[in-house]
């Protein structure tokens, strides 16, 4: 009997996870097609025996509302700046330096940059990451990536 790890578990609920969210559907059928499907693509993509270094589900849920919520404050604040001219509209590209060490990590940091109105993510260069910001106040890196990265870049750690 083939062995299950805890990796290819995980990656079994994230992918049923979507499947039901995609469907939008709880019907039995829907859902053994689901676990079927999801549970083929595991095992043809994630080997039992790998050293790939774990990662916690738990953090990856719990960093969802973390995204959502910086989503929220970014469409707002993109959707204030449209509809009142007085606001400035300073764009410019800043480079964060961020803590995150592998590269999982950094490319979930640029994606959910990236798939926040207002900014986007040009480049990442070893630890620094450019990107391109709708306000621009000053030049301060730190204050800009504390603004742009803050909570996202912890939740990710915990991932």
């Amino acid at each position: 009997m083939p062995r299950i790890s805890v990796n290819q578990l995980q990656w079994s609920a994230v992918l049923f996870i979507a499947w039901v969210g995609l469907t939008n559907s709880f019907h039995y059928q829907e859902l053994l097609a689901g676990i079927i499907i999801t549970g083929f693509i595991v095992w043809l993509t994630i080997p039992a025996e790998s050293t790939a270094r774990q990662w916690s589900l738990w953090g990856l849920l719990t960093y969802f509302p973390v995204f959502l919520k910086a989503l929220v404050l970014a469409n707002i604040d993109v959707a204030m700046r449209v509809l009142n001219p007085k606001l400035p509209i300073n764009p410019g590209i800043v480079c964060v330096p961020t803590q995150l060490t592998t590269p999982y990590q950094r490319l979930i940091l640029a994606n959910s940059i990236t798939l926040t109105p207002g900014t986007i993510t040009l480049e990442m260069d070893n630890k620094d990451v450019y990107i391109h910001w709708l306000a621009v106040e000053d030049g301060d890196s730190e204050h800009h990536g504390e603004t742009i990265k803050g909570a996202m870049e912890r939740g990710i750690m915990r991932i």
